[in-house]
């Protein structure tokens, strides 16, 4: 309790460093947590797109069910398939009057003759797309394919520069934070010197010296983590009512568990102690010999 009385009074007689390293700390971990949430999201919508049928393959007009049976084998053998699904004609002329209802007179002309039957297939991830659209474009009772190759691109794009430039960002602020804490608790061992060289003296031990100045530490980290936690989940409840209608078609990404939340909060909680350790004990080693 002297150690944690000891902490308090530090902080205190400091309140403006004390101030700046929590900012730090805060600006740190709430980067770190909408990186964590954009990356939780852009994975819900990878595995959005990979459980649609983005691959299509549309038969010709003379193909028989055992070309599409042979067809499907040939593609459960690849590994990379994780569903099919056969459409007939008369089936896609069911989907077509159900998308043209409110037309009657878009399909009054048209028969189920008249449309392809065709094979829809989801691959285990969305890297798998390109293979299974080159299998099926080289069957011969395969008349076209369907594959939406730019939108692929683009999503696969798009997500891994999130995590590469957001990774960048996190890794540079942790650092910068390491660093802060270091020189602030190390600006702190200088200045009370002669208090330190007075318990030395007095006989106090190697730990309880260096104690108050490593809580010190992890108490700015924690601090600042848990303030984070509570303003980007501030920030994700307010914006939840404009962006849930946009997202609604794909699941579970708005709004945000709460168990998600708490697990979030863990994990910085722990990454803060982390960092508030490594910067408090690299001061207490370096400038207490």
């Amino acid at each position: 309790m002297r150690v944690f009385n000891y902490v308090g009074k530090n902080i205190r007689r400091t309140p403006y460093q004390a101030l700046a390293a929590t900012m730090i700390m805060f600006l740190t971990f709430l980067t770190l947590l909408m990186f964590l949430l954009v990356a939780l999201g852009s994975q819900k919508i990878l595995q959005y797109f990979e459980s649609k049928p983005q691959v299509i393959a549309f038969f010709k007009d003379n193909t028989t069910q055992q070309d599409v049976d042979l067809i499907e084998n040939s593609l459960n053998q690849t590994g990379k398939v994780k569903s099919l699904r056969y459409i007939s004609k008369e089936e896609a002329f069911q989907i077509y009057k159900d998308l043209n209802s409110a037309q009657p007179e878009m399909y009054e002309v048209v028969t189920s003759n008249m449309l392809p039957s065709s094979l829809e297939v989801s691959t285990n991830t969305l890297t798998d797309l390109n293979y299974i659209n080159d299998v099926l474009s080289k069957e011969p009772a395969v008349r076209s394919v369907g594959f939406p190759k730019d939108v692929v691109q683009n999503v696969l794009e798009s997500t891994s520069l999130v995590r590469w430039v957001g990774g960048i960002i996190v890794g540079f602020l942790i650092v910068f934070s390491v660093l802060i804490i270091l020189m602030i608790i190390g600006f702190k061992i200088r200045i009370k010197r002669n208090e330190i060289e007075i318990m030395r003296l007095l006989g106090a031990s190697t730990w309880f010296v260096r104690a108050p100045f490593i809580w010190e530490g992890i108490t700015y980290a924690t601090v600042g983590a848990a303030t984070a936690w509570t303003g980007s989940y501030i920030v994700i409840w307010y914006f939840t009512p404009f962006l849930q209608p946009k997202l609604s078609e794909i699941p579970g990404i708005l709004p945000v568990s709460p168990l998600i939340m708490l697990q979030l909060l863990l994990v910085v909680l722990t990454s803060a102690m982390i960092i508030g350790f490594i910067g408090s004990f690299s001061a207490v080693r370096r400038y207490l010999k």
